[in-house]
């Protein structure tokens, strides 16, 4: 038996830099993101000195870490103003360089219909790519079609929340294991390298096409341990990950959609109730439960996903 095998299970980067005008704007009034330890709690700082203005909230046009985060911050800020009684003077801005709210079209249509609820402005096809932090102005590249080149808009701030783009750390990116993106590549069942086959991968640094979230690396868990062992074993590899991921969409202080899907982008639910909906239930999984899981369970290897309530919950069913 050969145990010559390696788990590539690498964290993805943030590239502030590529945004310019950053990261140096964060140390100016207003310019947050919660996807930073050193910029964090600039947000609420942001969020308790506004008066009146824009709040501008940003996605990216690279695959990012939870990519339903950046509206958990929109809708939390939006919560916190209109208990503080500030929302009449805030005008707030999503821009998002996609022409959806969110991948799964099941949630997008129901995020969406949450965003006007909350009186949002979203604009699709919108990618920030600089911070003027002296005119208090963030700028966006307007998506081009094949019809037209793509145009700049320029939008005053008084809040602006950045996720940054993102991407794999360079030492992974110069390898031969990566495809043309600078992911390690591999089969997105097997989680097998396509090339090298006593090489595994899991996580964000992948190029499973599936959101990067810490639900999908749950999920992932229990396809890796099978499969490694069967490959040093030198047997057929049993584990067929379906690309389950999960992401909790806060979406005020005691409200929250949860969010399951596949692959096909098609809802994988683990409760026999609709997720769609805003609930307080689900909000309490993921303020209450979801951290005992995380700090208990994944980070010990005990927890593989939800697939054992799914198979209770849907009598044995697969969906």
């Amino acid at each position: 038996i050969s145990y010559e095998y390696m788990i590539v299970a690498m964290g993805i980067k943030l590239d502030f830099y590529k945004i310019k005008g950053l990261p140096t704007a964060f140390e100016t009034p207003g310019v947050c993101s919660n996807y930073s330890p050193h910029t964090v709690t600039k947000t609420t700082q942001a969020m308790k000195d506004f008066k009146e203005g824009n709040a501008v909230f940003t996605l990216p046009n690279t695959p990012i870490k939870c990519a339903g985060a950046p509206q958990k911050a929109m809708y939390l800020t939006d919560a916190y103003m209109r208990e503080a009684g500030k929302r009449g003077k805030a005008n707030f801005i999503y821009n998002t360089p996609l022409n959806v709210m969110f991948s799964a079209p099941k949630y997008a249509d129901r995020l969406l219909k949450v965003a006007k609820n909350r009186d949002v402005t979203v604009n699709f096809q919108h990618n920030l790519i600089e911070v003027d932090s002296l005119r208090k102005e963030a700028t966006f590249e307007k998506v081009a079609s094949d019809k037209e080149p793509p145009k700049t808009v320029t939008y005053p701030y008084e809040m602006l929340h950045v996720t940054p783009p993102m991407s794999t750390p360079e030492e992974l990116q110069s390898s031969p294991l990566v495809d043309s993106t600078g992911y390690l590549d591999v089969n997105k069942n097997t989680l097998q390298h396509v090339k090298y086959s006593n090489i595994f991968g899991i996580g964000d640094c992948t190029n499973v096409p599936t959101s990067k979230t810490a639900a999908a690396i749950a999920g992932q868990c229990g396809i890796l341990r099978k499969n490694l062992k069967a490959a040093m074993l030198g047997q057929h590899l049993p584990g067929q990950y379906d690309g389950y991921t999960s992401c909790p969409l806060v979406t005020g202080y005691n409200k929250c959609i949860m969010a399951e899907f596949d692959f096909d982008m098609k809802p994988l639910e683990t409760f026999p109730i609709d997720q769609g909906k805003e609930r307080r239930t689900m909000w309490h999984m993921k303020k209450d439960l979801m951290p005992q899981l995380y700090w208990h369970l994944l980070l010990k290897g005990w927890w593989e996903g939800p697939w054992l309530f799914k198979k209770l919950f849907h009598l044995g069913m697969s969906r």
